[in-house]
């Protein structure tokens, strides 16, 4: 026995991907949850059970939902970290630029939970156990499309994360096309969040992720979008 696998560079790094798959599983497997189960039952569901859920059930599943966001999106940065200090960089292959646009995608939806999402429903639970005077629906309302935006999200979020390592693809050695491919995932993120964050029921932006139907088939065409690019820019 020549040494304790955890405790080598290695080892470190695999503890840090373990916790990010087991936080990972409980965060986007509560987004689904919330979002294709949770939803429609409330819409479905008389006045007085949705109130008795809300004040009793959405905050258990907010707490899973938020944490298991916070560790995917700390272990994941720091996963990065360790590559980085390894020596990883952009002109050494496609893992770092492809995990990198991935990462970004999360970045975001981590954002969208813990400082839309999460402030949005602590006004609609306190007003679902009378703690509050406030009118939730405008806060439900962008709550709502901030949770639609990161399902959306979730599917080539995680196209990304599986593309780095298993899709045959590679950049220059110069890092100039995986700059290039960074910078289109920013300016396809910016375009998404300033939709999450402005549109409102009524606005046009906001239908194609109102619906459950809908999130999903824009989550698939996002995802070829993005692979589309990545092959051009190839």
């Amino acid at each position: 026995m020549e040494g304790i696998a955890l405790f080598t560079n290695q080892g470190f790094y695999f503890v840090f991907k373990w916790i990010h798959f087991l936080a990972g599983v409980a965060w986007i497997g509560l987004l689904w949850y919330i979002n294709f189960v949770q939803g429609s039952f409330f819409a479905e569901t008389d006045a007085d059970t949705k109130k008795k859920a809300t004040q009793q059930l959405v905050p258990r599943v907010l707490w899973w939902f938020r944490w298991g966001a916070m560790f995917t999106f700390l272990s994941g940065w720091t996963m990065i970290g360790i590559s980085l200090y390894n020596g990883t960089t952009l002109s050494s292959g496609q893992w770092l630029a492809v995990i990198l646009g991935g990462a970004l995608l999360g970045s975001l939806m981590w954002f969208n939970v813990w400082f839309v999402i999460w402030p949005a429903q602590k006004v609609v639970i306190a007003a679902a156990k009378g703690e509050t005077a406030e009118n939730p629906a405008p806060r439900a309302a962008r709550g709502l499309l901030a949770s639609r935006t990161n399902t959306l999200l979730s599917i080539p979020m995680l196209f990304l994360m599986g593309a780095a390592r298993n899709l045959p693809i590679s950049f220059d050695v110069s890092g100039s096309e995986a700059h290039t491919f960074l910078g289109v995932i920013l300016a396809i993120l910016a375009l998404v969040e300033i939709n999450a964050l402005t549109a409102t029921p009524e606005s046009a932006t906001f239908k194609p992720i109102k619906t459950v139907k809908g999130v999903i088939t824009s989550g698939f065409v996002l995802t070829l979008i993005i692979y589309v690019i990545l092959e051009a820019i190839l």
